[in-house]
């Protein structure tokens, strides 16, 4: 039993050291002493939320009749898309989640350039290689195709665009589906473009389209705009291209991540965006430590003054569960909300409640004669049966309302909801190996008989 309650207790205090590495950290760096390369090289900061950092929030939804029907295949597909888009401009911690069947919330902490997001997420970016044989639609024209006609583009400014012929409907070879990856180059005169691979069936489409067309003209259209319309010169059979036009540095970064996304499966329209200020944020943080400050203290002053001895050891027990707490938030990691500060405050006072089980359990016992090494044992084993129901309703309670959050777009609900059931499943640990290992280590070999103030008797 001692060499066994030992070994916990060396696990403890290397867990204790992991923890404040991490926690004082903000990234975690391992390199491999043979090559010098990082076996681990990981951002540990902690992730503040939108109403905490500050940031854009926007509103999306299906831009369809009402009678449409939109399938919930469909809105996770485009919100998974938005997210890739989003990642790739360089925004993190995004929060994205579908709110109903047409609906999705997305939220930006941290961004300087709302704009941009705002039109990178609603681009269709639907790419087409269209065969115009030997009549060509001019550079830059609105055209018709035999693919996806009901989503035919209309010129943003009619004086500035070209139109086909109305009556040609120009036949598709090959759609962005196809592409394997995008990436920005620029050729020999410094032009900005879009150099893509295709995957395997797609490349061979490629392949035996331009062997049998050369000479004619392939159209490379976006959107049902014709941004280049080379000649077919040779066949390309390697299944890369580029995609050459009127590009800058940002367009073709732009377009090259919209196609690395792939194309949205239904057309998207932003219903509202607003700009969230971090001023509130800052004092919301500010805020929130100091009532977590001042709700730890309490707690550990009422646990040291009510049960003494014991109640020191369950303060002590507290303080690891914060520290553990923290280490798991920052590498899960967790995107902390004001709500969810919240609940990890909340699920301070439930890891004191299973001390509180366990203590007032081992008085009675006391009370009754038994030994101290017997008290422990006894009290800690007639308390779990109240302390696991009470932490498996509080799980289930979380799972609902991450179940509720995610379904309705409430990603503060999430965050709460999170925060609780990792603080209800460090305080099981705690309560079930820490507060009993460290009791049996330090009160094994102490006379009741001799210190019965010390345990409140």
């Amino acid at each position: 039993m001692r060499r066994n309650q030992n070994n916990w207790l060396i696990v403890i205090l290397l867990l204790v050291a992991f923890s404040l590495w991490v926690d004082l950290s903000k990234t975690i760096t391992i390199i491999n002493p043979f090559d010098q390369s990082y076996l681990v090289n990981r951002d540990v900061d902690i992730k503040l939320g939108l109403d905490l950092r500050g940031g854009l929030q926007a509103l999306l939804e299906a831009d369809l009749p009402a009678e449409t029907v939109v399938t919930e295949e469909e809105m996770d597909n485009a919100r998974a898309i938005l997210q890739n888009r989003a990642n790739s401009l360089g925004v993190s911690e995004i929060v994205m989640q579908t709110a109903g069947n047409r609906r999705i919330v997305a939220e930006f902490p941290g961004i300087s350039n709302p704009e941009e997001i705002v039109s990178a997420l609603k681009q269709t970016a639907l790419l087409e290689f269209v065969d115009m044989g030997n009549t060509p639609a001019p550079e830059g024209a609105v055209i018709k195709t035999d693919f996806g006609q009901e989503v035919a583009a209309t010129p943003a400014d009619p004086n500035a665009a070209p139109v086909a012929p109305e009556d040609v409907v120009y036949h598709t070879v090959l759609t962005g589906a196809g592409l394997s990856g995008a990436t920005v180059t620029q050729d020999q005169l410094g032009q900005y473009q879009i150099s893509f691979t295709l995957e395997p069936d797609a490349a061979n489409i490629f392949a035996e389209y331009t062997t049998t067309h050369r000479g004619q003209y392939l159209a490379i259209v976006l959107d049902k705009h014709a941004i280049s319309i080379p000649i077919i010169n040779d066949p390309i059979t390697g299944g890369q291209g580029v995609i050459s036009g009127n590009f800058d540095y940002e367009s073709a970064q732009q377009l090259a991540i919209q196609l690395r996304s792939g194309a949205l499966p239904i057309p998207i329209k932003v219903v509202e965006s607003r700009t969230v200020g971090a001023t509130l944020g800052e004092e919301s943080v500010r805020k929130s430590l100091v009532a977590g400050i001042i709700g730890l203290s309490v707690v550990i002053l009422f646990m040291a003054l009510y049960y003494r001895v014991p109640g020191v050891i369950a303060d002590l027990a507290l303080i690891c569960y914060a520290i553990f707490s923290l280490m798991l938030f920052k590498l899960v990691p967790v995107v902390l909300t004001l709500p969810g500060i919240a609940g990890f405050i909340l699920s301070i006072g439930m890891a004191v409640d299973a001390n509180v089980l366990i203590f007032e359990r081992m008085k009675e016992e006391l009370r009754n004669g038994r030994t101290l090494r017997q008290a422990i044992d006894l009290g800690w084993s007639r308390a779990w049966p109240s302390i696991r129901d009470s932490n498996i309703s509080t799980l289930i309670t979380c799972a609902i309302l991450f179940v509720l959050g995610s379904s309705f777009g409430a990603s503060i609900v999430k965050g709460f909801a999170v925060t609780l059931a990792l603080g209800v499943g460090v305080s099981l640990f705690t309560a079930i190996y820490v507060t009993r290992t460290f009791m049996h280590v330090l009160l094994d070999n102490t006379k009741l008989s001799d210190h019965p103030r010390w345990f409140g008797l």
